[in-house]
C-alpha cells in the first residue's frame, strides 16, 4: 500500500497496458490478503494511513493528498473486477456490488458470495426484472419520495399485502445484516417475488391521486432500500 500511495503521488499511476512498478498485482494481492486472511480493514484508513506516512514535522511530502487519495482508492476497486472475473464470477455480479461500493474487501467478497448464491434461486430472475422496473420508476419521480409509508392510503390489496411482506422483511433482516450474514438476507427478501408481481399486476403507481401516488412510490422506495443493504439486484442479468 505504501508504495502504490507512493507511486500515484509521484504521477507514475499504470497507464494503458504499460504498468512498469507491478501496480495492479500489487493492488490485487492488498484484496486478496485482506480476503484470504479474514481481515475486516477498510480501505479507506488503510490509503489514509499509508499516505500520513509520508508526512513528517514539515508536513507532507505528497503535494495532493486528496487526489492522490481519490486516484488510488478507483484503482483498488477497479481491481475487483479483474481478480473475480479469474475466479469465474460473472461480470453482473461483481458489477451489482459495486453499484453500493463497499469500502471493506471482506465484506465485500461476502456479498458477491451472497448474490452468486441469490442467482441460483428460482425467483432471481423476476426480482431482478422487478428490481430494475423499481429503480427506473423511482428515477423517473418528478416528486419526492418519502421514507415512510401512510398505512391508511394503502387502498388496494396487492399494496396492502407488498406493505405487510416489506415490514416483515425488515424485521428479519435487520439482525441478519448486523451479523453480515448477507446470503440470509437475500434468501429471506426472494419471499418478495409474489407480492411484488402482484403489486406491479394490479395496482397503477402513478395514480392521477397524488397522494396515492406518493405512498406507492414511498412503498417502492422501501423495497429498493432492502435489496440495496446487500447489494443491487438490478444489474443482474439472468
Amino acid at each position: 500500500m505504501d508504495t502504490l500511495v507512493g507511486i500515484f503521488a509521484i504521477d507514475q499511476a499504470p497507464t494503458g497496458s504499460k504498468d512498469p512498478f507491478s501496480l495492479r498485482r500489487s493492488a490485487i494481492g492488498i484484496l486478496r490478503i485482506l480476503i484470504e486472511k479474514q481481515l475486516p480493514i477498510n480501505l479507506v484508513a488503510l490509503v489514509e494511513q499509508a499516505i500520513k506516512g509520508y508526512s513528517d514535522a514539515e508536513g507532507s511530502k505528497i503535494a495532493k493528498m486528496g487526489d492522490t487519495f481519490t486516484q488510488v482508492m478507483a484503482f483498488l476497486n477497479s481491481r475487483y473486477r479483474a481478480m473475480y472475473t479469474e475466479q469465474g464470477v460473472s461480470v453482473d455480479t461483481i458489477q451489482a456490488v459495486q453499484a453500493i461500493n463497499p469500502h471493506m474487501p471482506l465484506d465485500f467478497d461476502q456479498r458477491i458470495r451472497a448474490v452468486q448464491a441469490f442467482s441460483e434461486l428460482s425467483q432471481a430472475s423476476m426480482l431482478a426484472d422487478s428490481n430494475k422496473r423499481v429503480a427506473n420508476i423511482l428515477a423517473k419521480s418528478e416528486v419526492s419520495v418519502a421514507d415512510t409509508v401512510d398505512e391508511a392510503l394503502l387502498s388496494e390489496s396487492a399494496e396492502q399485502n407488498l406493505y405487510a411482506n416489506v415490514q416483515q422483511a425488515q424485521t428479519v433482516v435487520q439482525p441478519l445484516l448486523e451479523q453480515a450474514d448477507y446470503t440470509q438476507v437475500l434468501q429471506t427478501l426472494a419471499s418478495l417475488d409474489e407480492p411484488l408481481t402482484q403489486f406491479f399486476d394490479q395496482v397503477m403507481v402513478n395514480s392521477e391521486d397524488a397522494a396515492l401516488k406518493k405512498n406507492r412510490l414511498a412503498l417502492l422506495k422501501q423495497v429498493r432500500a432492502l435489496f440495496l443493504t446487500v447489494a443491487d439486484i438490478s444489474e443482474l442479468q439472468l
